[in-house]
This record gives C-alpha cells, structure tokens and sequence, in this order.
C-alpha cells in the first residue's frame, strides 16, 4: 500500500497523471492502474475523472492528508533503520528564502563535515513555498521567518535575527550617513523583492509604519538581481544586514536603518513529528550549534 499512497502523494502534487507517473518512475497506465487499486483497496473514490486529472473528492483530500502522515512515517523508520546498520546516510532537501542563502553554509558546511555521507540539496524558496513543500513531502526542512506569518504545524528552531541595511553607492546622497530611517530610503529610487517573498511584505510594512509610500521601480525574486542594479548606481535597496556584508565593498555601501531599527527572527522549521528522522534530529542539533555561536557574534 505504501507505494499506491506515494504515487496518489505525487499526484496531488502534480496534478496531472503523466507528470505524476514520471516523478515517481513509472508508465502512467501503472500509475493509473495503482490509484484505482488504491480507491478499491479503501472503498471510495479519491480522483475526479475526466479527458485529465480533475482533483480530488473530499474523501481524497482526506486520504491525502492520511497518506503523507503515513508516507512521512515510513520515511522516518526507514531512514532510522538505515542509520543503525550505515550511520547517517540518504538526502536532506532543504528549502530556504533568498534571503538567509548567505548564511546557509554556516549552516550546512558543519553538517556535512559531522555527517559526509548525507547528500544536502539546498533549494531557493520563498515562505510558503518552504511551507507547501514540507507539507508535501518535497522538502524536509526549510529556513524561513519565524515571527512574521503563521507557520502551522512545525518544529521550530531560532537561527539568528535578521537586521536591515540601505544599500547603495557613492551616487546615493546618504552615501556618507551613518544610518538613515525608513522614511527616508523611501524618497530614493529602489529596487526591491517581488511582493511574494516575505521579506517585501516586511519591508513594505516598515515603510508604511514610517507614513512612507512604497516605490520601486524594479523588482525581482532574486537578490542577485538586485545588487547587480544597485551597483549601476541608478538605484539603492533595502536588503538584510548578512546580504548587505557579503557586497558591501568598495563599490557599495550599507548604511543601518533606524526609527526603527527593525529585527525579524529567522530560524529552521521542519514537520512536527516524534521522533523525528535520525537526519533531521541531526540538522535541529547542528541549527542549535549555530545559533549558539550567533548570539556569541
């Protein structure tokens, strides 16, 4: 039943039969054939029938959210069962917002070097991706806020807080400043994350709390994107202190942004679930290690 309840997972992610058959290797009639094995075996209808996929019944959605606790359950002990015979081993997917990948190797580099034979693929996403992925059984953990939206259902743990800084070049009149405040970067000409990354919620937010109206006049998911236009010196950001330390140099400069200075706590999160894999007990136990030395910074 495991492998019926792993396809039906992945057909609800999907959402589409031939993608749903090729994620998990195999022909799409197998996956067809698997999914009414499994509506037999349980005596309900879980799909809506037609030329393609047309969702699931409510007696499906049910048994999804039955079949990832079951899935995720069966991934925990074999997981376990594998580290008792080879030591830690098998693949840690980690999804973390664009803005704390500057510190992710903080993070993960010691993980490794305790745990080599654990392969970590680390994926750029944004909140409630972190958050969809994890529900969906694509992710194992993610790096997100901690303070700012609602979570849900998870295991958190603090990692650091998140402080801002006003990025910008000698073009900036404020170049020289030793701070600024948020009503203040409003009046320059920015470039900002798109609004569905948490981070822009939180900017917008501050500059509404200082009577600013939010302007920018490009925007971009990537925080690649925007360092290469502030370095244009048509433009300034408004971007996490840690970002803002990796490129501040002497092209750039990062000014601390008061009246407030702001601070949003960022931390891991993962599904709430006892115990949990041997895998990720160890990544809570290394996030532990590394907020203990941030507090020591």
């Amino acid at each position: 039943m495991i492998d019926r309840l792993e396809m039906f997972i992945a057909l609800a992610n999907e959402r589409h039969f031939g993608r749903a058959a090729e994620a998990c290797g195999v022909t799409q009639p197998s996956l067809s054939s698997a999914i009414r094995q499994l509506e037999d075996q349980l005596g309900v209808q879980l799909v809506y029938r037609g030329s393609r996929y047309q969702g699931l019944t409510p007696e499906g959605q049910r048994v999804l959210d039955w079949a990832r606790r079951i899935v995720g359950d069966v991934r925990a002990l074999r997981d376990e069962m594998r580290s008792v015979h080879s030591g830690l081993s098998g693949n840690l997917r980690i999804g973390v917002i664009p803005t704390a990948l500057p510190m992710i190797a903080d993070l993960t580099a010691p993980f490794a070097q305790r745990h080599p034979n654990v392969q970590v693929s680390i994926l750029s996403r944004t909140s409630a991706e972190i958050l969809s992925g994890l529900e969906s059984l694509e992710l194992d953990a993610g790096i997100t806020y901690l303070d700012n939206e609602p979570l849900g259902r998870v295991t958190q743990t603090p990692l650091y807080q998140e402080f801002y800084r006003f990025l910008c070049t000698a073009t900036s009149p404020m170049f020289q400043r030793p701070s600024v405040t948020w009503a203040e970067v409003a009046q320059e000409s920015l470039c900002l994350l798109t609004a569905d990354m948490q981070n822009r919620r939180i900017v917008n937010r501050h500059l509404a709390e200082a009577g600013a109206r939010v302007q920018a006049t490009v925007e971009s998911n990537s925080t690649i994107a925007l360092i290469a236009h502030v370095r244009t010196g048509q433009w300034a950001s408004i971007v996490p202190k840690r970002l803002a330390e990796i490129f501040a140099d002497a092209g750039l400069h990062a000014i601390p942004i008061v009246q407030p200075e702001a601070e949003h706590l960022v931390g891991l999160i993962n599904p709430r679930r006892d115990p949990q894999t041997p895998v990720l007990s160890a990544l809570i136990d290394e996030a532990n290690r590394f907020a203990a030395r941030a507090r020591q910074v």
